[in-house]
C-alpha cells in the first residue's frame, strides 16, 4: 500500500503541533501571570512549574554537595509550598531542611540586558545557587527579594538550586498562626519554602528599582518618588499617566541620585471610589543621550483618607466600614491561590456577599491580590 503526503500539508501539521505542544506546556505552568502589575516589565519569564524536590532531615544537604549537579528525589510544583495538594507533595510533617532544583534557559531576548532573578517570597530563610555559585541568602518569609545573575549564566541550561530553612518548632521565627506541632485550634497548617512565584526578568545597566506614588486628589495631581539603580550621570527619568489609553499628565527629571522625584497635574481627575474604582496607569521611561535604557509600567488611584471621629472618610465621604476577616488560606494552595482568576473572584464573592473590604490577617498577601482588590474597588487593611 502506498501512502502518498503532500510535503506543504506535513509542515503544516508539524507546525501545527509544535504550537499545540507549546500551548499545552505554557497552559501547564502555573500562575504564569507577571506577578507585580504594580512594577511591570515587558522581557520576562515565568520560572514556575515542576522543580525537583528534597527533604533534607539531616541538615547536611551542602555537605553532600546538593548545591550543584545533584538530581533530587522528588518533584514539587512551584509556587505551591510542599504542604499543599496542589504541589503535589502533601507533606504534613515539619519539614526544617528543604532543597529545590530546576533547570532553565535565559530567553535569547534577555541577551545584551542584565537579568533579575526574582522569588516573590520563601518562608522563611533562604539560600540560592546559579550554575553551582551562592548568588545570594534572604531571610524573610513574606518579603520579595531578587538577585543580579546576569555574571552567572551561560548559553543552554542553567541549574537553579534553593535551600530553604523554616524552624517553626523553634520559636525564633515569625510564623503568623503557622502551627509548630499539628493544627489545632486556630494555629493552621505550615507553609514552608517557596509560595509565591519565581521570575528572571531583563533591566538595562540603569533601572527603576522601585516607586512611591502619593495620590494628591485636590490638586489633581499625583507625586511619586523613583529609586533607579545603578550610575545616574546622564539618565534623565520620565513618568507619563494614562486614563483609558490617553496622556493625561507627565513629568520628567534629572536623576542626580538614586531617588527621583516627579510631579505629574492631571488634564482628567477621575476619583477612585468604594464600589466604583478608576485606576490610571503609569509608564516610566529611563533614557541616556535619547536612548531608552528601562522601561517600566504601573498604576495609580486618585482618592484620599481621613479619619474624623469614628469616622473613616473616603474622598472627605463617610464610608462604613463592612469588612470581613481574611486569613489569606486556599483549600488546597494554603498561602498561595491556585490561579490568579481564584484571588479575583475571592474578592467578588466578599463583595456579593455584602462586605466592601477586607482585614487581612496573619501573612503578607501577594500583589496581584491587592492589584485585584484595587481593580474592583475593594479596600484593604492589613493587621498582625
Amino acid at each position: 500500500m502506498h501512502i502518498f503526503r503532500r510535503p506543504g500539508l506535513v509542515s503544516i501539521f508539524s507546525l501545527l503541533a509544535a504550537w499545540a505542544a507549546a500551548f499545552s506546556l505554557r497552559a501547564a505552568v502555573p500562575r504564569a501571570e507577571y506577578p507585580r502589575p504594580d512594577l511591570a516589565r515587558q522581557n520576562w519569564v515565568t520560572l514556575n512549574g515542576q522543580w525537583q524536590f528534597q527533604i533534607d532531615e539531616q541538615g547536611d544537604g551542602e555537605s553532600r554537595g546538593l548545591q550543584s549537579g545533584k538530581d533530587f528525589a522528588s518533584t514539587i510544583t512551584v509556587p505551591f509550598c510542599p504542604e499543599s495538594k496542589l504541589s503535589g507533595i502533601g507533606h504534613y510533617g515539619l519539614m526544617k531542611h528543604t532543597w529545590y532544583r530546576r533547570l532553565f534557559e535565559a530567553s535569547p531576548a534577555m541577551q545584551g540586558k542584565h537579568v533579575r532573578l526574582h522569588f516573590g517570597a520563601v518562608d522563611y530563610q533562604a539560600r540560592v545557587w546559579v550554575n553551582g555559585r551562592l548568588t545570594g541568602s534572604h531571610v524573610g518569609g513574606s518579603v520579595p527579594f531578587d538577585f543580579d545573575v546576569t555574571q552567572l549564566l551561560r548559553g543552554g541550561d542553567n541549574e537553579l538550586v534553593v535551600h530553604v530553612l523554616h524552624d517553626v518548632a523553634s520559636g525564633k521565627e515569625p510564623t503568623g498562626k503557622q502551627t509548630h506541632t499539628v493544627s489545632e485550634g486556630c494555629v493552621y497548617t505550615r507553609t514552608t519554602g517557596i509560595w509565591q512565584p519565581v521570575w528572571l526578568e531583563a533591566v538595562g545597566s540603569w533601572f527603576v528599582e522601585n516607586i512611591s506614588v502619593a495620590p494628591d486628589p485636590d490638586r489633581s495631581r499625583v507625586l511619586i518618588e523613583a529609586k533607579v539603580n545603578g550610575l545616574q550621570a546622564g539618565l534623565t527619568l520620565t513618568a507619563e499617566a494614562f486614563a483609558d489609553g490617553q496622556s493625561v499628565g507627565s513629568d520628567s527629571c534629572q536623576v542626580i541620585s538614586g531617588d527621583s522625584h516627579l510631579v505629574l497635574n492631571l488634564s482628567r481627575k477621575r476619583l477612585w471610589e468604594p464600589g466604583a474604582p478608576f485606576l490610571y496607569d503609569l509608564k516610566f521611561t529611563l533614557a541616556r543621550g535619547g536612548e531608552t535604557v528601562d522601561e517600566m509600567s504601573s498604576y495609580f488611584g486618585l482618592r484620599t483618607v481621613a479619619i474624623e471621629g469614628r469616622s473613616i472618610l473616603i474622598n472627605g465621604k463617610r464610608v462604613f466600614q463592612r469588612l470581613i476577616l481574611d486569613q489569606g488560606f486556599y483549600p488546597d494552595g494554603e498561602w498561595t491561590a491556585p490561579t490568579d482568576e481564584e484571588l479575583k473572584q475571592d474578592i467578588e464573592r466578599s463583595m456579593a456577599a455584602g462586605f466592601n473590604g477586607a482585614r487581612l490577617h496573619q501573612k503578607v498577601f501577594e500583589p496581584r491580590y491587592l492589584y485585584w482588590a484595587d481593580k474592583l474597588g475593594y479596600r484593604v487593611i492589613s493587621s498582625g
